[in-house]
């Protein structure tokens, strides 16, 4: 099978996306950028072809004829499963970096206590019935749990707080840089072996389990594994795109594969918002996608996704729990100012001054919005239908900010995100990869 590759290398996050020849997309990956470009885009390719597997794994279950009538069940169950397997071995290397930075012997028994607490919790992270994660992120979900049973554990006297957080940072760079063997081919045998000793949900109740057992589910998995997948092309894209490992006919904008994404994604698409960990941009489009103005803010981190990320290391959460908080906020803040300088002591002080911490971040989020609303103005305002790309477009504050604040200004407005938000600059560029080779074809 031909496939093509977008590859959306962001100052915070790098998203790759696989594509087939009908540009249908098969699989999507994600990860931290951090300072290494090289391992992200490797990490974030590597996920997009797992994803990309469990869907052929999927049409595998549908040509079954005994498992074709499971799969809506088995399906589900066996990528669970496997996510709980990558996170475990992500959780180990961990624990085994945080171990080697210790000296104190009583920091080493807090911190056998706090993964310990942390392998119990992945069942309620990954298990049946489980809520969806709201992070993609292992930083962010291992960080979450971390601080939580490392607080727990200071009150009791067992460590100091401020060393089990720094040891915490100083370990985790470990594993994003050095990440474990998360692939297809290396997990999703024992995530069948997990479904095959579990009560996995079926149209029968148990016939899913017995299909596991009785090989079927094996023969499925072979032939997922067989099947090839010849890149027959690939793009980059984002901040850091002169970092990846592409030819320089194979590199585009943000700006270009931003816009094709939106439209890929909502063909009626006039006008583009996209919020990004490092720039914003607001783009203008044609009915085929096709730019024709645009305003980026590219100076300054103010109001943008790594701003964001320095306010929740800041209150000690990981950057997908600040939307739903800000939304429990009664009285908004007023903030003027979104500048990442003097974030932490604007942060510090409303604190002291007694201010609620959901009322300050439904302020920020606010206050993020109105700088993006200016640039929206500068590019030519909001068209119907409007498109909200990037990271932030999955913050539920930011969106309810940005929806409100587009109605005051220009009237009723189609504004659309899809759920793959995040992946719309690596899907322009597939869409890129995808149109060059036709190209090239027809020559």
């Amino acid at each position: 099978m031909k496939v093509f590759v977008g590859v959306d290398l962001g100052s915070t996050t790098t998203k790759a996306v696989v594509m087939t020849e009908r540009e249908e997309i098969l699989g999507r990956g994600i990860t931290n950028s951090r300072s290494n470009y090289d391992v992200a885009c490797a990490v974030a390719r590597a996920e997009a072809f797992t994803t990309a597997r469990f869907a052929l794994l999927c049409r595998a279950l549908a040509a079954a004829p005994d498992l074709a009538r499971l799969r809506d069940a088995l399906a589900p169950d066996l990528e669970r499963l496997f996510r709980r397997e990558q996170h475990e071995r992500q959780l180990a290397v961990l624990r085994e970096a945080c171990l080697s930075a210790c000296g104190a012997a009583e920091d080493r028994g807090a911190l056998e206590e706090i993964f310990a607490g942390m392998r119990e919790q992945s069942e309620g992270l990954f298990g049946a019935g489980a809520a969806p994660s709201r992070s993609d992120f292992f930083r962010d979900l291992a960080a979450s749990q971390y601080l939580r049973l490392a607080e727990a554990a200071a009150r009791r006297g067992r460590a100091r707080f401020e060393k089990l957080v720094s040891l915490f940072d100083m370990s985790i760079h470990r594993v994003e840089n050095a990440p474990p063997d998360l692939s297809f081919e290396s997990n999703i045998r024992a995530a069948a072996a997990r479904a095959a000793g579990a009560a996995t949900p079926g149209a029968d109740g148990t016939g899913a389990v017995r299909a596991v057992r009785a090989g079927r589910l094996e023969a499925a998995i072979q032939a997922t594994v067989a099947t090839p997948l010849e890149e027959a092309g690939s793009v980059g894209t984002g901040y850091g795109r002169a970092r990846l490992p592409f030819p320089r006919d194979r590199i585009r904008s943000e700006i270009l594969c931003h816009g094709l994404g939106a439209h890929y994604f909502f063909p009626r698409t006039a006008t583009v918002l996209d919020i990004g960990g490092q720039d914003t941009k607001a783009i203008q489009i044609d009915a085929e996608g096709i730019v024709t103005g645009f305003q980026m803010n590219d100076r300054c981190a103010a109001g943008c996704g790594r701003y964001l990320g320095y306010i929740a290391d800041e209150m000690s959460l990981g950057v997908h729990e600040l939307g739903p908080l800000a939304q429990q906020s009664c009285r908004p803040a007023r903030i003027a100012s979104t500048c990442t300088v003097f974030a932490g002591a604007e942060l510090r002080d409303r604190l002291a001054l007694g201010e609620r911490r959901e009322d300050i971040l439904a302020g920020l989020h606010r206050a993020i919005i109105l700088r993006s609303m200016s640039l929206l103005a500068r590019s030519g305002g909001v068209r119907e239908q409007f498109a909200f790309t990037g990271g932030v477009a999955r913050n539920p504050a930011a969106l309810a900010a940005l929806r409100h604040l587009v109605q005051e200004n220009y009237g009723a407005r189609t504004t659309n995100v899809s759920p793959d938000s995040i992946y719309t600059g690596a899907v322009g560029a597939a869409l890129f990869a995808r149109r060059a080779a036709g190209q090239r074809q027809a020559a």
